[in-house]
Protein backbone atom coordinates (compact mmCIF):
# COMPACT_ATOMS: atom_id res chain seq x y z
CA UNK A 1 0.00 0.00 0.00
CA UNK A 2 1.11 3.38 -1.13
CA UNK A 3 0.87 6.71 0.92
CA UNK A 4 1.86 10.29 1.23
CA UNK A 5 3.39 11.79 4.42
CA UNK A 6 5.21 14.45 5.83
CA UNK A 7 8.16 12.98 7.28
CA UNK A 8 10.92 14.51 9.96
CA UNK A 9 14.04 13.86 9.21
CA UNK A 10 15.97 16.41 10.93
CA UNK A 11 16.01 20.04 12.59
CA UNK A 12 13.27 21.87 10.94
CA UNK A 13 13.84 19.35 7.96
CA UNK A 14 10.10 18.40 6.74
CA UNK A 15 9.34 16.41 3.20
CA UNK A 16 6.14 15.46 1.79
CA UNK A 17 6.65 11.84 0.52
CA UNK A 18 5.33 8.60 -1.17
CA UNK A 19 6.45 5.63 -0.31
CA UNK A 20 5.47 2.06 0.38
CA UNK A 21 3.64 1.00 3.49
CA UNK A 22 5.11 -2.87 4.65
CA UNK A 23 1.91 -5.41 5.24
CA UNK A 24 0.13 -5.13 8.31
CA UNK A 25 0.97 -7.98 11.50
CA UNK A 26 -1.53 -9.80 12.91
CA UNK A 27 -1.74 -7.19 15.63
CA UNK A 28 -1.67 -4.03 13.65
CA UNK A 29 -4.62 -2.36 11.52
CA UNK A 30 -3.91 -0.17 8.44
CA UNK A 31 -5.95 3.12 8.65
CA UNK A 32 -6.78 5.91 6.21
CA UNK A 33 -6.31 9.64 7.87
CA UNK A 34 -9.05 12.32 6.44
CA UNK A 35 -8.00 15.08 8.41
CA UNK A 36 -5.48 15.96 11.18
CA UNK A 37 -4.96 19.47 12.74
CA UNK A 38 -2.07 21.37 13.56
CA UNK A 39 -0.31 22.07 17.07
CA UNK A 40 2.31 24.30 18.12
CA UNK A 41 3.61 20.77 19.42
CA UNK A 42 4.45 20.20 15.69
CA UNK A 43 6.41 23.16 15.76
CA UNK A 44 8.27 22.75 18.46
CA UNK A 45 9.42 19.27 17.13
CA UNK A 46 10.00 20.59 14.09
CA UNK A 47 12.58 23.55 15.53
CA UNK A 48 13.86 20.96 18.11
CA UNK A 49 14.48 17.72 16.30
CA UNK A 50 15.66 14.85 17.97
CA UNK A 51 16.70 16.92 21.36
CA UNK A 52 12.64 16.65 21.81
CA UNK A 53 11.78 14.07 24.07
CA UNK A 54 9.70 12.23 21.82
CA UNK A 55 11.35 12.38 19.07
CA UNK A 56 13.73 9.16 18.24
CA UNK A 57 17.51 10.20 17.84
CA UNK A 58 17.92 8.31 13.87
CA UNK A 59 15.56 10.38 11.93
CA UNK A 60 17.96 10.93 9.95
CA UNK A 61 17.86 7.91 8.40
CA UNK A 62 14.49 6.68 9.65
CA UNK A 63 12.06 9.31 9.32
CA UNK A 64 8.66 9.65 11.86
CA UNK A 65 5.39 10.92 10.20
CA UNK A 66 4.38 13.74 12.21
CA UNK A 67 0.73 15.25 13.07
CA UNK A 68 -1.08 13.80 16.16
CA UNK A 69 -4.61 15.24 16.12
CA UNK A 70 -6.21 12.82 13.46
CA UNK A 71 -9.15 10.89 12.32
CA UNK A 72 -9.55 8.99 10.19
CA UNK A 73 -11.37 5.26 9.10
CA UNK A 74 -9.94 2.03 9.28
CA UNK A 75 -8.90 -0.14 6.50
CA UNK A 76 -7.84 -3.32 7.44
CA UNK A 77 -7.86 -4.95 10.58
CA UNK A 78 -5.34 -7.46 12.18
CA UNK A 79 -6.39 -10.70 13.30
CA UNK A 80 -5.42 -10.22 16.84
CA UNK A 81 -8.17 -7.27 16.97
CA UNK A 82 -11.14 -8.00 14.72
CA UNK A 83 -13.18 -9.11 17.38
CA UNK A 84 -12.72 -5.09 18.68
CA UNK A 85 -12.48 -3.10 15.17
CA UNK A 86 -13.75 -3.21 11.96
CA UNK A 87 -13.02 -2.28 8.25
CA UNK A 88 -15.16 1.36 7.94
CA UNK A 89 -14.90 2.54 11.72
CA UNK A 90 -14.24 5.57 12.03
CA UNK A 91 -11.73 6.59 14.13
CA UNK A 92 -9.46 9.40 16.87
CA UNK A 93 -6.51 8.39 18.18
CA UNK A 94 -5.08 9.84 22.37
CA UNK A 95 -1.30 10.55 21.43
CA UNK A 96 0.20 10.47 24.81
CA UNK A 97 0.37 6.45 24.71
CA UNK A 98 2.80 5.60 27.95
CA UNK A 99 3.36 2.58 26.86
CA UNK A 100 5.37 0.70 29.22
CA UNK A 101 6.57 4.36 30.70
CA UNK A 102 7.89 5.33 27.30
CA UNK A 103 7.22 8.79 25.64
CA UNK A 104 7.11 7.31 22.22
CA UNK A 105 3.89 8.94 20.46
CA UNK A 106 2.36 9.03 17.56
CA UNK A 107 3.17 12.21 15.52
CA UNK A 108 6.56 12.40 17.02
CA UNK A 109 8.06 8.29 17.23
CA UNK A 110 6.45 6.30 14.39
CA UNK A 111 7.34 5.41 10.57
CA UNK A 112 3.79 4.50 9.70
CA UNK A 113 1.71 6.27 11.88
CA UNK A 114 1.34 10.22 11.72
CA UNK A 115 -1.55 12.31 11.09
CA UNK A 116 -0.31 14.26 8.19
CA UNK A 117 -0.37 11.26 5.65
CA UNK A 118 -3.01 9.43 3.79
CA UNK A 119 -2.31 5.82 4.92
CA UNK A 120 -0.44 4.75 8.49
CA UNK A 121 -0.42 1.51 10.19
CA UNK A 122 -1.82 1.51 14.02
CA UNK A 123 0.82 -0.41 15.91
CA UNK A 124 -0.14 -2.85 18.42
CA UNK A 125 0.58 -0.69 21.66
CA UNK A 126 -2.21 1.97 20.57
CA UNK A 127 -5.25 -0.71 20.76
CA UNK A 128 -2.99 -2.46 23.71
CA UNK A 129 -2.84 1.10 25.52
CA UNK A 130 -6.85 1.58 24.66
CA UNK A 131 -5.57 4.98 22.58
CA UNK A 132 -7.40 4.03 19.10
CA UNK A 133 -11.20 5.42 19.99
CA UNK A 134 -14.24 4.54 17.96
CA UNK A 135 -15.66 8.15 16.65
CA UNK A 136 -19.51 8.15 15.61
CA UNK A 137 -19.53 11.77 14.48
CA UNK A 138 -20.73 13.19 10.99
CA UNK A 139 -17.51 15.08 10.33
CA UNK A 140 -14.12 13.83 10.62
CA UNK A 141 -12.60 17.41 11.55
CA UNK A 142 -14.48 16.64 15.03
CA UNK A 143 -12.22 13.65 15.65
CA UNK A 144 -9.05 15.42 15.40
CA UNK A 145 -10.25 18.23 17.37
CA UNK A 146 -10.97 15.60 20.16
CA UNK A 147 -7.27 15.64 21.30
CA UNK A 148 -7.13 19.73 21.58
CA UNK A 149 -10.96 19.45 23.37
CA UNK A 150 -9.58 16.97 25.72
CA UNK A 151 -6.84 19.34 27.20
CA UNK A 152 -9.73 21.56 28.48
CA UNK A 153 -11.75 18.78 29.50
CA UNK A 154 -8.67 17.64 31.42
CA UNK A 155 -7.83 21.06 32.61
CA UNK A 156 -11.43 21.12 34.15
CA UNK A 157 -10.45 18.04 36.13
CA UNK A 158 -7.46 18.80 37.29
CA UNK A 159 -8.92 22.03 39.70
CA UNK A 160 -9.41 20.98 42.77
CA UNK A 161 -11.00 22.11 46.35
CA UNK A 162 -10.10 21.69 49.70
CA UNK A 163 -12.36 20.01 52.35
CA UNK A 164 -12.77 22.02 55.55
CA UNK A 165 -11.48 20.38 58.72
CA UNK A 166 -9.73 17.12 56.52
CA UNK A 167 -6.95 16.69 54.09
CA UNK A 168 -9.30 15.06 51.52
CA UNK A 169 -8.95 17.23 48.13
CA UNK A 170 -12.66 17.23 46.05
CA UNK A 171 -11.26 17.03 42.17
CA UNK A 172 -12.55 19.07 39.37
CA UNK A 173 -13.75 22.40 39.31
CA UNK A 174 -16.34 23.97 42.22
CA UNK A 175 -19.78 23.01 41.30
CA UNK A 176 -21.85 26.00 40.88
CA UNK A 177 -18.68 28.17 41.69
CA UNK A 178 -17.71 31.40 40.38
CA UNK A 179 -15.19 31.20 37.34
CA UNK A 180 -12.93 33.33 35.27
CA UNK A 181 -11.09 32.42 32.20
CA UNK A 182 -8.65 35.16 31.55
CA UNK A 183 -7.47 35.73 28.22
CA UNK A 184 -10.25 33.62 27.20
CA UNK A 185 -11.57 35.10 23.77
CA UNK A 186 -9.31 32.22 21.59
CA UNK A 187 -10.02 29.34 19.97
CA UNK A 188 -8.90 27.35 22.85
CA UNK A 189 -10.66 29.98 25.48
CA UNK A 190 -14.06 29.29 23.66
CA UNK A 191 -13.30 25.87 23.97
CA UNK A 192 -13.29 25.87 27.52
CA UNK A 193 -16.37 28.47 27.60
CA UNK A 194 -18.54 26.04 25.39
CA UNK A 195 -17.09 23.41 27.90
CA UNK A 196 -17.66 24.75 31.38
CA UNK A 197 -21.81 26.08 30.49
CA UNK A 198 -22.31 22.42 28.55
CA UNK A 199 -20.68 19.73 30.91
CA UNK A 200 -22.01 17.95 34.03
CA UNK A 201 -19.77 19.87 36.65
CA UNK A 202 -20.24 23.54 36.15
CA UNK A 203 -19.84 26.99 37.51
CA UNK A 204 -22.88 29.15 38.22
CA UNK A 205 -21.12 32.30 37.30
CA UNK A 206 -18.52 32.22 34.46
CA UNK A 207 -16.53 36.02 33.35
CA UNK A 208 -14.72 35.70 30.22
CA UNK A 209 -11.97 38.21 29.54
CA UNK A 210 -9.87 39.40 26.66
CA UNK A 211 -8.41 42.69 25.70
CA UNK A 212 -9.94 42.99 21.96
CA UNK A 213 -13.75 44.08 21.46
CA UNK A 214 -13.44 42.53 18.12
CA UNK A 215 -12.44 39.01 19.54
CA UNK A 216 -15.03 39.63 22.66
CA UNK A 217 -17.95 40.08 19.90
CA UNK A 218 -17.13 37.06 18.06
CA UNK A 219 -16.86 35.13 20.84
CA UNK A 220 -20.43 36.25 21.80
CA UNK A 221 -21.77 35.67 18.73
CA UNK A 222 -20.90 31.86 19.00
CA UNK A 223 -21.34 31.80 22.56
CA UNK A 224 -24.19 33.81 23.39
CA UNK A 225 -25.04 35.12 27.05
CA UNK A 226 -28.40 32.75 26.47
CA UNK A 227 -27.24 30.11 25.87
CA UNK A 228 -25.32 30.04 28.78
CA UNK A 229 -28.35 31.07 30.54
CA UNK A 230 -30.44 28.63 29.39
CA UNK A 231 -27.99 25.83 30.86
CA UNK A 232 -27.35 27.61 34.19
CA UNK A 233 -24.51 29.92 34.04
CA UNK A 234 -24.79 33.58 34.34
CA UNK A 235 -22.36 34.46 31.59
CA UNK A 236 -20.80 37.90 31.39
CA UNK A 237 -18.06 39.03 28.74
CA UNK A 238 -15.24 41.81 30.10
CA UNK A 239 -13.03 43.75 27.99
CA UNK A 240 -10.42 44.58 30.84
CA UNK A 241 -8.51 46.91 28.95
CA UNK A 242 -11.59 49.23 29.12
CA UNK A 243 -11.72 49.04 32.83
CA UNK A 244 -9.43 51.65 35.27
CA UNK A 245 -8.87 48.37 37.52
CA UNK A 246 -9.45 45.36 36.06
CA UNK A 247 -8.91 43.65 39.86
CA UNK A 248 -11.58 46.00 41.60
CA UNK A 249 -13.72 45.57 38.72
CA UNK A 250 -13.83 41.76 38.38
CA UNK A 251 -13.73 41.53 42.07
CA UNK A 252 -17.08 43.56 42.60
CA UNK A 253 -18.46 40.89 40.22
CA UNK A 254 -18.77 38.78 42.95
CA UNK A 255 -19.61 41.33 45.56
CA UNK A 256 -15.73 41.31 46.60
CA UNK A 257 -15.68 37.22 47.39
CA UNK A 258 -13.92 36.35 44.14
CA UNK A 259 -13.67 33.30 42.05
CA UNK A 260 -13.54 29.96 42.96
CA UNK A 261 -11.75 29.03 39.30
CA UNK A 262 -9.40 30.93 37.44
CA UNK A 263 -8.24 29.51 34.45
CA UNK A 264 -5.39 31.74 32.54
CA UNK A 265 -4.99 31.10 28.83
CA UNK A 266 -2.40 33.31 27.74
CA UNK A 267 1.30 32.89 29.21
CA UNK A 268 1.72 36.52 29.96
CA UNK A 269 3.07 37.91 33.51
CA UNK A 270 0.15 40.52 34.49
CA UNK A 271 -2.82 37.70 33.49
CA UNK A 272 -1.38 35.42 35.81
CA UNK A 273 -1.19 38.13 38.64
CA UNK A 274 -4.88 39.04 37.93
CA UNK A 275 -6.01 35.71 38.14
CA UNK A 276 -3.96 35.07 41.69
CA UNK A 277 -5.32 38.39 43.05
CA UNK A 278 -8.97 37.89 42.23
CA UNK A 279 -9.24 34.01 43.66
CA UNK A 280 -11.77 33.44 46.82
CA UNK A 281 -10.92 31.52 49.91
CA UNK A 282 -9.70 28.13 48.33
CA UNK A 283 -9.76 29.46 45.14
CA UNK A 284 -7.97 27.24 42.26
CA UNK A 285 -6.21 29.14 39.37
CA UNK A 286 -5.20 26.94 36.83
CA UNK A 287 -2.55 27.85 34.29
CA UNK A 288 -3.50 26.52 31.38
CA UNK A 289 -1.28 28.27 28.39
CA UNK A 290 2.25 26.95 27.69
CA UNK A 291 4.64 29.36 27.96
CA UNK A 292 7.67 29.28 25.44
CA UNK A 293 10.11 30.50 28.01
CA UNK A 294 11.44 27.72 30.26
CA UNK A 295 12.01 31.14 32.70
CA UNK A 296 8.66 32.44 32.77
CA UNK A 297 7.07 33.31 36.22
CA UNK A 298 5.09 35.75 37.73
CA UNK A 299 4.35 36.83 41.32
CA UNK A 300 1.93 34.51 43.47
CA UNK A 301 0.68 35.48 46.80
CA UNK A 302 1.85 33.46 49.17
CA UNK A 303 0.16 34.82 52.37
CA UNK A 304 -3.03 34.14 50.75
CA UNK A 305 -1.80 30.58 50.02
CA UNK A 306 -0.90 30.06 53.24
CA UNK A 307 -4.34 31.84 55.25
CA UNK A 308 -6.40 31.37 52.37
CA UNK A 309 -5.85 27.90 51.03
CA UNK A 310 -5.09 29.56 47.62
CA UNK A 311 -3.48 27.10 45.20
CA UNK A 312 -2.91 26.36 41.78
CA UNK A 313 -2.42 23.83 38.99
CA UNK A 314 -1.36 23.44 35.48
CA UNK A 315 -2.18 20.43 33.18
CA UNK A 316 -0.10 19.44 29.01
CA UNK A 317 -2.78 17.74 27.49
CA UNK A 318 -5.58 15.39 28.58
CA UNK A 319 -5.68 11.62 29.27
CA UNK A 320 -7.82 8.87 27.03
CA UNK A 321 -10.61 9.19 29.81
CA UNK A 322 -10.66 13.07 28.95
CA UNK A 323 -10.50 12.03 24.72
CA UNK A 324 -13.33 9.95 25.21
CA UNK A 325 -15.44 12.73 26.98
CA UNK A 326 -15.09 15.10 23.86
CA UNK A 327 -16.04 12.79 21.50
CA UNK A 328 -19.15 11.67 23.76
CA UNK A 329 -19.99 15.07 23.85
CA UNK A 330 -19.17 16.34 20.23
CA UNK A 331 -21.16 13.34 18.83
CA UNK A 332 -23.88 14.17 20.98
CA UNK A 333 -24.15 17.58 20.11
CA UNK A 334 -23.69 19.20 23.50
CA UNK A 335 -20.39 20.90 22.35
CA UNK A 336 -19.06 22.66 19.20
CA UNK A 337 -15.31 23.03 19.09
CA UNK A 338 -15.61 24.47 15.43
CA UNK A 339 -14.72 27.61 16.76
CA UNK A 340 -11.23 26.71 16.99
CA UNK A 341 -10.27 26.02 13.16
CA UNK A 342 -10.16 29.41 11.37
CA UNK A 343 -7.76 27.84 8.59
CA UNK A 344 -8.28 24.96 5.94
CA UNK A 345 -5.86 23.17 4.01
CA UNK A 346 -4.31 20.03 2.76
CA UNK A 347 -1.65 17.73 3.04
CA UNK A 348 0.78 20.30 0.71
CA UNK A 349 0.42 23.04 3.03
CA UNK A 350 1.43 21.16 5.93
CA UNK A 351 5.30 21.72 5.73
CA UNK A 352 5.19 25.72 5.38
CA UNK A 353 2.28 26.08 8.11
CA UNK A 354 4.16 24.07 10.09
CA UNK A 355 7.49 25.63 9.97
CA UNK A 356 5.85 29.03 9.90
CA UNK A 357 2.68 28.46 12.45
CA UNK A 358 3.96 31.20 15.41
CA UNK A 359 3.63 33.48 12.63
CA UNK A 360 -0.01 32.56 11.11
CA UNK A 361 -2.43 34.08 13.18
CA UNK A 362 -5.72 32.72 13.83
CA UNK A 363 -6.84 29.39 15.56
CA UNK A 364 -6.68 25.68 14.32
CA UNK A 365 -5.39 24.49 10.99
CA UNK A 366 -7.11 21.97 9.62
CA UNK A 367 -5.59 19.81 7.55
CA UNK A 368 -7.47 17.48 4.90
CA UNK A 369 -4.50 14.93 3.94
CA UNK A 370 -6.43 13.53 1.14
CA UNK A 371 -6.46 16.95 -0.93
CA UNK A 372 -4.13 19.49 -2.45
CA UNK A 373 -4.98 22.75 -1.38
CA UNK A 374 -3.15 26.07 0.25
CA UNK A 375 -4.24 27.11 3.49
CA UNK A 376 -6.41 29.21 3.75
CA UNK A 377 -7.96 31.23 6.47
CA UNK A 378 -11.71 30.62 6.78
CA UNK A 379 -12.31 34.74 6.61
CA UNK A 380 -10.85 34.74 3.12
CA UNK A 381 -13.48 32.64 1.71
CA UNK A 382 -16.01 34.89 0.44
CA UNK A 383 -13.28 37.60 -1.14
CA UNK A 384 -11.42 34.27 -2.86
CA UNK A 385 -15.18 33.37 -3.68
CA UNK A 386 -15.57 36.21 -6.14
CA UNK A 387 -12.93 34.75 -8.83
CA UNK A 388 -13.84 30.86 -8.22
CA UNK A 389 -16.90 29.27 -7.62
CA UNK A 390 -15.21 26.27 -5.18
CA UNK A 391 -14.31 29.23 -2.55
CA UNK A 392 -17.61 30.97 -3.45
CA UNK A 393 -20.00 27.64 -2.47
CA UNK A 394 -17.69 27.36 0.93
CA UNK A 395 -18.00 30.58 1.90
CA UNK A 396 -22.03 30.42 1.30
CA UNK A 397 -21.93 26.86 3.56
CA UNK A 398 -19.68 28.80 5.83
CA UNK A 399 -22.43 31.86 6.05
CA UNK A 400 -25.55 29.67 6.85
CA UNK A 401 -23.73 28.52 9.55
CA UNK A 402 -22.21 31.53 11.50
CA UNK A 403 -19.14 31.69 10.25
CA UNK A 404 -17.35 28.48 11.68
CA UNK A 405 -16.55 25.24 9.50
CA UNK A 406 -19.01 22.80 9.87
CA UNK A 407 -19.52 19.27 8.38
CA UNK A 408 -21.27 20.35 5.29
CA UNK A 409 -18.22 21.94 4.50
CA UNK A 410 -15.96 19.02 4.67
CA UNK A 411 -18.28 17.12 2.65
CA UNK A 412 -18.38 20.20 0.50
CA UNK A 413 -14.38 20.06 0.22
CA UNK A 414 -13.85 16.50 0.00
CA UNK A 415 -16.65 16.02 -2.87
CA UNK A 416 -14.75 18.42 -4.78
CA UNK A 417 -10.72 17.92 -3.99
CA UNK A 418 -11.01 14.43 -2.44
Amino acid sequence: MKTKAVRFYGNEDLRLEEFDLPPIKENEILARVVSDSLCMSNYKAAKQGSAHKRVPDDIDKNPVIIGHEFCGELVEVGKKWRDKFKAGDKFSIQPALNYKGSLDAPGYSYQYIGGDATYIIIPNEVMEQGCLLPYGGEAFFYGSLAEPMSCIVGAFHANYHTTAGSYEHKMGIKQGGKMAILAGAGPMGMGAIDYAVHCDLKPSFLVVTDIDDARLKRCEEILPVSEAAKNGVKLVYVNTARVADAKEYLMSLTDGAGYDDVFVFAPVKQVVELGDKILSRDGCLNFFAGPTDPEFSAMFNFYNVHYASTHIVGTSGGNTADMIESLEMMEKGRINPAAMVTHIGGLDSVIGTTLNLPNIPGGKKLIYTNINMPLTAIADFEALGKDDEFYRELAKIIKENNGLWCAKAEKYLLSKKG
